[in-house]
């Protein structure tokens, strides 16, 4: 029985060896600043502070700005296209969020999902919000719906086994893929 179990160990271990040579190494050091900046990150709200320049949206990553809210590529995507819409008040209140405000917000989330359809021509979405830490909103008092385009076998062993989520394109490509499809919509 034993000599079962050593062959079996040696044909494991040498199929390990074939494997882990021929292995691609996926680098993503733009990744590195979220992940080790636990309590180093900034206390002010990301989402405020890009909305108040008004110079250089690229800069921040805003696609487009409504009357109430405006939509911005998320900055440590799942997926390319993965874009949020926020209002430009810092409230983390759904329940007393203006009524304008809050049909605005699924209105222009309707119009981000037809921007990332004609650009991407995904096959599915997953759309919401995490209201508070424990839901894990990352931003818990400033709202925003994330909207997130899927294919089909897009997920994958990297993000389980590696921590790793390999994305197609940079942040810049996809900010050029979708701008055109957001200048049509209007703005203030």
């Amino acid at each position: 029985m034993n000599s079962i179990v050593e062959a079996a160990t040696r044909t494991a271990s040498k199929r390990l060896e074939r494997t882990l040579s021929v292995v691609e190494r996926l680098w993503t050091p733009w990744r590195r600043a979220f992940v080790e900046g636990g309590d180093n990150r900034p206390t002010d709200c990301f989402l405020c502070m890009a909305v108040a320049d008004h110079e250089d949206d690229r800069k921040h990553l805003i696609l487009t700005r409504a009357q109430a809210v405006f939509v911005m590529l998320n900055l440590y995507p799942y997926n390319s296209g993965h874009l949020m819409v926020a209002p430009y008040a810092h409230t983390g209140d759904l329940a007393a969020l203006e009524p304008d405000v809050a049909a605005e917000m699924m209105h222009i989330t309707q119009r981000s999902v037809a921007a990332l359809q004609a650009a991407y021509k995904p096959d599915a979405f997953n759309v919401g919000m995490n209201l508070g830490r424990p839901a894990g909103a990352g931003v818990p008092d400033h709202l925003h719906i994330h909207v997130v385009p899927r294919w089909n076998g897009d997920t994958n062993f990297m993000p389980i086994v590696a921590g790793t989520k390999v994305l197609p394109e940079t942040l810049d490509q996809t900010y050029d893929r979708l701008v055109p499809h957001f200048n049509q919509i209007n703005r203030p």
